[in-house]
């Protein structure tokens, strides 16, 4: 579920230990305003975020969300990722079994073919 704008300073807030008195303060609003951004009552100029980003000390891509998104995509490419050397591990291995195989038949019908010492001997 995405987090609105509006959540994610609520949370930011809580996550920094602030009382909703101490960013409106820090903003140079009243604490009736601030309670206003967080429950979503307020449209927020772009410059009310940058000022709110910098009060939570984080990006703004961060507070609107972007980075979860860009977060996401780079999760799900490292996924991707990680079950390609995955099949190509498994296909590796399948490689090897089929070489290891092919030894272990090869080494039997050698040791089956062979004439045993005592048989080599040619003597009068």
């Amino acid at each position: 579920m995405m987090k609105t704008i509006a959540e994610k300073i609520r949370l930011l807030r809580l996550e920094k230990g602030f009382s909703q008195e101490n960013v409106a303060d820090m903003l140079g609003i009243s604490t009736t305003a601030y309670g206003d951004i967080e429950r979503g009552k307020t449209d927020l100029t772009l410059s009310r975020l940058q000022s709110i980003a910098h009060v939570f000390s984080t990006s703004l891509r961060h507070l609107m969300g972007e980075e979860d998104v860009i977060t996401s995509q780079i999760q799900q490419l490292e996924l991707e990722k990680l079950k390609m050397e995955n099949e190509k591990l498994r296909l590796e291995n399948q490689l090897l079994k089929e070489k290891l195989a092919g030894r272990i038949i090869v080494d039997l019908l050698r040791e089956r073919t062979q004439v045993p010492a005592e048989r080599q001997r040619i003597g009068f």
